[in-house]
């Protein structure tokens, strides 16, 4: 790829991270990048995001804070799902040092809208779904669409989420299994929940024995007239769905969400209940093992859910990804300076992110030993559910909220250079 005029990048994928990647490449004069998006336009799934400070630093880099708005998160409550009774209150600094942005809860959509309108025009080819992948060694990668056409590139990023077609074709034995939690998600009118105590005026976990309720504005509210507002239901025991079956947003009725929280407080019926019928999307979860590596063929990088297939990713899943991409950017950018083959790039993005991914794989296993520790204790569900939020939520995570992501490319560098 040496001596090419264009080195030419394929990115799978239209969600936060595709697109971050897609602004951050599109800078680099030497390539020449196409997006292929399985939809036919652009579409978000889901509801609420949480940006904090790490999203706010990538999103600068990448020209595109601007244009995101949402609901303040700076006054958050833990609490007992039965009882309502309040365990834990979290001020937010909104005026920190680190960010005077805060921490806020997003429309999707809103975040989607920021990164397309920074993304060049042709860059994105829509209804493109990649339906398989082929090396074709030293001449690049092919990419077969479901319409039966097909296209060449020197580099593929895998931004294609948690159920990637990429990331099946470098590692076939790499199984999802399905974590028997599903998310009922729904954005609703704040003006249809005002009548119903506590349940707008904060951002706050409902925390029960088989599942929670989490409830979020997503809107600023000096900025929209009826500001939305999300209800998230977590199920933590539904049935089986098998890995090549992706519920993912289809519709549920309110009396299914409903059984799921039918032994909560009266409060959270009532909010469930609020809803317009057939609002509900569902989101069946599903998981993998850590990868050894998220590069492969030379010239596949792996990236957000794709190259780490997190049950849940602390809420900052779309941060991780246009992490991903800003770093694969700047590799790229520092092997071509050198004049190195491309190759060389994704050992950087490696040897950057891959340990990134391990920590929190890392962090979710501890979390777990010490759940189950517990509960073979036989300890009871006050004491349990303390422990959760104790070590959960609050246990020292700025490697995650507060990653500043140029830093550690300026601490590559300077390791380079030790060199």
């Amino acid at each position: 790829m040496v001596g090419q005029e264009f080195t030419s990048v394929a990115i799978v994928g239209g969600g936060p991270g595709g697109l971050g990647t897609a602004i951050a490449l599109s800078q680099l004069p030497f390539l020449k990048v196409t997006l292929y998006e399985k939809n036919t336009e652009p579409r978000e799934a889901g509801a609420g995001i949480s940006l904090t400070t790490n999203a706010w630093r990538v999103l600068d880099l990448l020209g595109a804070s601007d244009g995101v708005r949402g609901g303040s998160k700076s006054n958050t409550h833990q609490r007992n799902a039965y009882t309502g009774k309040v365990l834990r209150i979290t001020q937010h600094p909104e005026n920190s040092a680190a960010d005077y942005r805060g921490s806020i809860r997003a429309r999707r959509t809103r975040l989607q809208s920021a990164l397309l309108s920074r993304v060049p025009e042709g860059v994105i080819q829509f209804g493109k779904k990649v339906v398989s992948l082929e090396d074709l060694s030293g001449q690049g990668v092919r990419l077969v669409f479901q319409d039966h056409t097909e296209a060449i590139a020197d580099i593929v990023v895998g931004a294609d989420g948690i159920h990637s077609v990429v990331r099946r074709a470098l590692f076939p034995d790499h199984q999802l299994h399905f974590t028997g939690n599903s998310a009922f998600r729904v954005l609703v009118p704040k003006s249809q929940l005002a009548h119903i105590p506590d349940i707008t005026n904060t951002t706050s976990w409902w925390w029960g024995e088989a599942g929670h309720v989490y409830l979020s504005d997503v809107d600023n509210e000096e900025e929209i007239k009826d500001p939305l507002f999300e209800i998230t239901v977590r199920s933590y025991n539904e049935p089986e769905v098998s890995g090549k079956t992706v519920f993912w947003g289809i519709p549920a009725t309110n009396d299914k969400v409903g059984l799921r929280v039918e032994t909560f407080d009266q409060r959270i019926r009532e909010a469930i209940s609020a809803v317009t019928e057939g609002e509900w999307r569902e989101f069946a979860t599903f998981a993998g093992p850590r990868l050894n590596k998220i590069t492969d063929w030379d010239k596949i990088a792996l990236i957000g859910d794709a190259s780490h297939p997190l049950s849940g990713a602390f809420g900052s899943g779309a941060t991780f990804a246009m992490e991903d991409g800003w770093i694969l950017a700047r590799a790229l950018q520092f092997t071509r300076i050198g004049s190195r083959p491309a190759r060389d790039a994704l050992e950087i993005f490696e040897q950057i992110r891959a340990p990134y991914y391990a920590k929190m794989y890392q962090h979710l296993d501890e979390i777990r030993d010490k759940t189950e520790q517990l509960r073979a204790q036989e300890k009871d569900f006050d004491i349990i559910l303390q422990a959760k939020i104790d070590t959960f939520l609050f246990e020292d995570k700025d490697f995650i909220y507060q990653n500043d992501i140029k830093k550690v490319w300026e601490e590559f560098l300077v390791a380079e250079q030790a060199k």
